[in-house]
């Protein structure tokens, strides 16, 4: 490992805390100009490079204010501790943040990429009140082990091309998603269609093709479910750390392996609650607040039917017959019979398998970015935990000529 000398962190960088000296901070004659105001949120950002804002500051609140420079490097020190971005245009912000500008002889990039890796440092030197904070006494001598300016940008420039496929992947996914969403769309409610079919989609009711699911955990099946919008029907204690049933379960719902659940609670992305079905494990239990069903028989395809949940197809319907629950914790007043007299609009069998194919093969395509997203994310930690301590060298002059 190469030893490169020590130094603290203002002696090669300026140190400020933000400002915004009014109280109450949300005055509303300050806000409203054309004057990017930086909160903590606005941090944390995959790319490390803040191009949005969330608020503005008019002339009267850049008095109380102050403005930094585009390129100025940004640490939240409240709330979530320790995210770094830089800054892509002038602005203002508040005593939450920090503003970091490398002096000269000193590469803004590596800097970035150097703090990167001190946020566990500054989250464990928080303070715990009513809220995790941190301040300059904390920041200012961080010790610093800093490189040759070529050097470091060498390493910067190395790094950089790891955050370029990162941004590349991260933007292949978004326009995968938003394709899959647009034809998910047009595809589950029979406005496009492919051309080897044209007979007519039929209307059915909910209890045609499927069954309530009420078998009781009398096989004491431990593994206790929770319907997450984000993972489906997942262990408590993977989505929770730690297991938030009530001390007996044997009065649960024990479902099966390729069964479905419908979840009465409103959650982000799923206004109406989310219908869900089982897919990582081979069985499991959910308590008797959950509306469980399964196929009547098996002339129907169960991908296509996930997609049809997914996509929404219900909630016009579930809107018009859900009330908020005033007691059953906030659930959404669906009762069994309203849920399985609901209509569905579906086509013939083949239809549905071809479906459900086009849109399984779209979610292969983005489950397989999503892993090189992740190898990325890895590889680029391994090579700023080698790099930015000098257990490798760059050799930036050979490094170059490769390029």
């Amino acid at each position: 490992m190469t030893e490169w000398p020590v130094v603290r962190l203002d002696e090669i960088a300026t140190v400020e805390r933000g400002k915004f000296s009014v109280r109450p901070r949300n005055d509303p004659k300050y806000y409203g100009g054309n004057i990017p105001f930086l909160q903590t949120g606005d941090v944390a950002t995959a790319t490390g490079i803040i191009l949005n804002y969330s608020q503005t500051l008019n002339e009267e609140g850049l008095k109380v204010s102050r403005l930094f420079p585009a390129g100025t490097l940004l640490i939240t020190i409240a709330a979530n501790i320790g995210d770094i971005a830089e800054v892509g245009f002038d602005f203002a912000c508040p005593d939450s943040l920090v503003a970091i500008r490398p002096k000269d002889g000193v590469n803004k990039d590596w800097l970035k990429y150097f703090l990167q890796t001190q946020k566990s440092y500054f989250e464990s030197r928080a303070t715990q009140n009513a809220q995790a904070n941190i301040n300059l006494q904390t920041i200012r001598p961080l010790k610093v082990r800093i490189p040759t300016f070529p050097e470091q940008t060498a390493i910067a420039d190395l790094l950089s091309t790891w955050d370029a496929a990162i941004e590349k992947t991260e933007k292949l996914i978004t326009a995968k998603k938003s394709q899959r969403k647009g034809l998910m769309q047009q595809l589950l409610s029979g406005k496009q269609r492919f051309p080897e079919f044209t007979k007519p989609w039929q209307e059915i009711k909910f209890a045609d093709i499927f069954k309530r699911v009420t078998r009781k955990n009398s096989a004491g099946i431990s593994r206790v479910l929770t319907a997450s919008g984000k993972h489906g029907l997942i262990d408590q204690k993977d989505y929770f750390n730690r297991t938030v049933s009530g001390k007996s379960i044997r009065g649960y719902y024990h479902i099966k392996q390729g069964e479905f659940a419908y979840n009465r609670s409103a959650m982000k992305g799923y206004p109406y609650g989310a219908i869900k079905r089982l897919d990582d494990y081979s069985e499991g239990v959910l308590s008797t607040l959950y509306l469980c069903f399964d196929f009547s028989s098996r002339n129907h395809n169960s991908d296509f039917f996930m997609h049809y949940f997914e996509a929404g197809n219900l909630n016009r319907q579930l809107r018009r017959i859900a009330q908020v629950g005033a007691r059953a914790h906030g659930l959404l007043n669906v009762t069994t019979g309203d849920f399985f007299n609901l209509k569905l609009k579906i086509p013939g069998l083949d239809e549905q398998k071809r479906i459900a194919c086009f849109l399984n093969n779209f979610d292969r395509e983005i489950s397989l970015l999503q892993k090189k997203l992740n190898a990325y994310g890895e590889q680029k930690r391994g090579l700023m935990q080698k790099l930015l301590t000098g257990e490798w060298l760059t050799k930036p002059l050979e490094f170059r000529n490769e390029q």
